[in-house]
């Protein structure tokens, strides 16, 4: 098991330049691209402290390795309240990220809230997957060790006996600390619940037929809402309605047990198949 404010820390080296230590906790057929990217995130925050996170987007340039890469943040704008970051990941030779980062200050706008959480069920009502499954399970890869999960939909026989929806939603709470003070830290928690239902989703249609597929992530995109610090539980919701021409897009969708919206994102998969 990682946690996460550990597992995301970046070492300054001075004039914009980071280092950080990808572990082997946060696996999926290598590093996860939302933990790849918080790391991304971390760099900025680190750049500019004062401020809270508003936007990230990010190009995944190759798959990263478990070892420590390199992070440069440039200014590309600063103005009285808001700040344009640039961030590079490179490891080696090879470039592994660029992302672009939005942060501002104390802002004053118009208000309102149409948003409409979904009506499901609380994490208080609901059994955790290890409740569900047989004691000597195993989770499919080391990520889900870092995630208390809680879903929505659970059936015991997988792979099932027919297509399902390409919607994927569950309750999840981080672990060993669930939520952090530090705004640049709590907010990797949705870039990494923003990535987290892209394959799940796209991978429910067609799950029954086992195909030899995965599915590396190209861009990553994060609207932060609201801060969602002090709460533990949040609820991943995440769809993928079409894939098609051997690529998927996604959008996901963060929302905290009072129903309020915290983050909200997506982005674009290229089908490549399994080894083997």
């Amino acid at each position: 098991m990682g946690d996460l404010a550990i597992d995301t820390a970046v070492r300054a080296g001075g004039d914009g330049l980071f280092e950080a230590t990808l572990s082997r906790d946060w696996e999926i057929w290598g590093p996860m691209g939302g933990y790849v990217a918080a790391c991304a995130l971390r760099a900025a925050g680190a750049s500019t402290p004062e401020l809270r996170p508003a936007a990230f987007s990010c190009n995944y340039l190759s798959v990263a390795q478990f070892a420590p890469v390199d992070i440069r943040v440039s200014t590309r704008k600063r103005g009285r309240t808001v700040v344009a970051q640039r961030v590079e990941m490179t490891q080696g030779e090879r470039s592994i990220l660029d992302a672009m980062v939005w942060s501002v200050g104390e802002v004053e706008g118009l208000e309102h809230d149409e948003t409409i959480a979904p009506a499901v069920t609380g994490p208080e009502h609901l059994a955790s997957v290890e409740e569900l499954l047989p004691d000597d399970a195993q989770p499919p890869f080391p990520f889900w060790n870092n995630l208390d999960e809680k879903p929505l939909e659970f059936e015991n026989e997988w792979p099932p006996d027919g297509p399902r929806t390409a919607e994927w939603k569950a309750w999840l709470r981080f672990r060993p600390t669930a939520s952090f003070d530090d705004p640049w830290v709590d907010a990797a928690r949705c870039v990494i619940l923003v990535d987290l239902p892209s394959w799940p989703s796209a991978n429910r249609p067609h799950a029954w037929k086992q195909p030899g597929f995965m599915a590396p992530t190209l861009d990553l995109n994060v609207a932060f809402h609201q801060p969602t610090r002090g709460h533990e539980w949040l609820l991943c919701d995440g769809a993928a309605p079409l894939s098609t021409g051997g690529l998927f897009g996604w959008t996901a969708r963060v929302w905290s047990t009072g129903g309020r919206l915290h983050a909200s994102g997506g982005g674009q998969c290229l089908y490549r198949r399994m080894p083997g």
